[in-house]
């Protein structure tokens, strides 16, 4: 069994259509997106034209629950400026989903099982199985990073939300992060967006478990374009982020 596993796409289609045709030269099993599909970059209806012709599940992010409803549930609201900039960008990516896009967005699951063979599942989710707002990252501290994640460690555990490729034991089983296949950028360095899709490869042959980060550069010229062709609001802004 090889289940590619990926997460934070933010409306980047150029990233995808790269993490797609990379994976197409080792096709795996099956597919799991954690969610963050839709919302940010230029292509939001690209983005969920590519998810609906996949098939496979998607984790409802905070992101894209904040594209439907506007509501913001982290309890860390941005400051004014940049909630400005947040607003005009989720006003203007709805212009461009319909009804039945939003219907499909709307049908993210809060948590996604994924049975693996051998009796061994993957539990998927985004921040963590309770809250998609959840922070997880490899320091944070083993008391709450058991809290979070101790009560499913019957399975193996995947969250996204933190754009960091990571790896972490919990106990008999482990917790990864497959990074981000549309923003992905160094911790604490938001400033500037890497041109790569980030995603992982979970593989199962009876009791051997094999995981695989994998990162594929993308042209950022192309993303570019569709960003200058989009009308997304602050597109120069977004695009200097990537040193154009």
């Amino acid at each position: 069994m090889r289940l590619a596993v990926f997460s934070d796409i933010h409306g980047n289609a150029v990233a995808l259509d790269a993490m797609l045709e990379d994976l197409a030269r080792r096709p795996a099993d099956a597919m799991v997106c954690l969610g963050d599909a839709v919302q940010g970059g230029p292509e939001p209806a690209r983005t969920v034209e590519r998810l609906r012709a996949l098939g496979c599940p998607v984790v409802m992010g905070n992101a894209d629950a904040w594209l439907l409803s506007g509501v913001e549930t982290s309890g860390h609201p941005p400051p004014p400026e940049r909630q400005r900039v947040l607003d005009a960008v989720r006003e203007w990516s709805l212009t461009k989903l319909g009804a039945e896009d939003r219907g499909f967005i709307a049908g993210f699951a809060p948590t996604v099982t994924v049975p693996l063979g051998n009796g061994r599942s993957l539990l998927g989710f985004h921040g963590s199985p309770a809250s998609f707002d959840e922070i997880l990252l490899p320091d944070t501290p083993r008391e709450i990073f058991e809290r979070a994640l101790g009560p499913h460690s019957r399975h193996l555990l995947a969250g996204g939300h933190v754009h960091l490729p990571y790896v972490r034991r919990l106990g008999d089983s482990v917790h990864f992060n497959p990074g981000s296949v549309g923003m992905a950028y160094e911790q604490g360095q938001t400033t500037r967006v890497d041109a790569w899709a980030e995603y992982a490869v979970l593989s199962v042959e009876g009791d051997r478990l094999g995981l695989e980060f994998r990162r594929v550069p993308y042209p950022v010229e192309t993303l570019a374009s569709a960003y200058r062709e989009s009308g997304r609001p602050f597109t120069k802004e977004s695009l200097a982020q990537y040193g154009i």
